[in-house]
């Protein structure tokens, strides 16, 4: 699964699962150990974080909600994703 980026120990990644288990647009992430799916508008699919990396991981994907969405297009396509910078 392609790593997009990684801040603050969170570490954001993405594949298409065509015909998989979640059928939206989403992103996985994972901070010690926790995983965490979310969708590109925010929702909360599976899983869960601490508080705190959940707030960043939210705000990260709001910044980066175009970005997501065209690493997802171009993952449904077969084709190679791109980094996303970090949340500063």
């Amino acid at each position: 699964m392609p790593t997009l980026s990684v801040f603050y120990g969170i570490i954001v990644r993405m594949y298409a699962e065509i015909g998989g288990q979640h059928n939206c647009p989403h992103f996985h992430a994972e901070y010690q150990g926790q995983k965490i799916v979310v969708s590109l508008d925010g929702e909360i699919l599976e899983g869960s974080l601490p508080t705190t990396k959940l707030h960043m991981l939210l705000a990260w994907a709001a910044i980066h909600q175009e970005d997501l969405l065209a690493n997802w297009q171009l993952l449904s396509a077969g084709e190679q994703s791109f980094k996303i910078d970090p949340l500063r």
